[in-house]
């Protein structure tokens, strides 16, 4: 038996979810989403991804700027959902709203819960250095990411993976236990067990400025950082050659932690580059550059980036 939902998201990672449930029967009586945004070269207003795919699905779309107003509560209830799917969605929900479906409020979060609650769990996990990670079915409450959990579903990190290969797996695992989960919903099969008060991590909102490349740490921190900045905001170095100063993007990089002076003639300063892949001298090894960024051009691999833009062995990166 199909159920009656609401969906609830906003950014790209949402949409497998919401075609997902599409695609299983499922009935979505209206798509709430955050609210058009100035966007592009002329700063028009952008529709969400979920919302845009909500249009083609014909689903009603509903962007309050909060839950506040009585009216847009009630408009909540008189939907008359069995569920609301929230996934992404970026608005805090107020009691009186996660009361409303008749059977609750469930949301698919990027982690392994209670590891990386909060706003960033997929680049957090990366940069942490964690090998493991996945999403987490859970019924929703007034507290950040607290609610108790109705599946887990695993997903190793390997050392090549970036925030973006990350973002895609996840969100297709993601599709597949919200399905699994509401089948179960469906059939008053669903268990729920209440988060572990041990392992608690909180994975706050990136700020620009950690995108800034310290070489003065291990190389697996160093591509750590980079693969969980990759592609937004993407970590950065500043290189001076010739007089002026240019800004370098680095989108995916490899460590190399078996690195050692004896390998070069000289002992190298962290935050040098030592050979002309380009390899860079860390706190504790080195690490490869393998995708590289100038500004207002594309990315490249390191063998192309290297034949347009010199970096002499030897240069200091800042």
């Amino acid at each position: 038996m199909a159920l009656r939902l609401i969906f609830m998201g906003t950014p790209q990672f949402s949409v497998p979810i919401l075609n997902a449930l599409v695609t299983a029967g499922h009935t979505i009586a209206a798509a709430y989403s955050q609210p058009p945004r100035p966007g592009g070269r002329g700063l028009t207003a952008t529709k969400s991804p979920v919302h845009r795919c909500a249009d083609d699905l014909a689903i009603p779309v509903l962007t309050p700027a909060s839950f506040k107003a009585d009216a847009d509560r009630e408009q909540f209830r008189l939907h008359a959902a069995d569920a609301a799917i929230v996934v992404a969605y970026g608005l805090l929900l107020p009691p009186p709203v996660l009361a409303a479906p008749r059977l609750g409020c469930f949301n698919v979060h990027a982690s392994l819960l209670p590891r990386w609650r909060g706003a960033a769990p997929i680049q957090r996990a990366i940069m942490a250095g964690d090998t493991q990670t996945g999403v987490t079915i859970m019924r929703m409450e007034q507290g950040l990411d607290t609610g108790p959990i109705c599946l887990h579903r695993s997903l190793a990190i390997t050392s090549d993976m970036t925030a973006a290969h990350l973002h895609d797996a996840l969100s297709e695992i993601g599709a597949v236990a919200m399905c699994d989960a509401l089948d179960l919903l469906r059939r008053g099969q669903l268990q729920e067990a209440p988060q572990p008060s041990e392992g608690i991590t909180y994975a706050a909102k990136i700020d620009k400025r950690e995108a800034h490349l310290s070489f003065a740490t291990s190389a697996e921190t160093v591509a750590n950082h980079v693969h969980g900045l990759s592609p937004f905001p993407g970590a950065w170095f500043e290189v001076t050659l010739d007089g002026g100063t240019e800004r370098i993007k680095v989108l995916s990089a490899k460590a190399v932690p078996g690195f050692s002076s004896e390998n070069s003639s000289t002992e190298p300063v962290v935050g040098q580059v030592i050979d002309g892949y380009p390899t860079i001298a860390c706190e504790t090894g080195a690490v490869q550059l393998l995708t590289l960024q100038r500004a207002g051009k594309k990315p490249v691999a390191a063998a192309e980036f290297m034949r347009g833009f010199r970096l002499p062995v030897g240069t200091m990166l800042t």
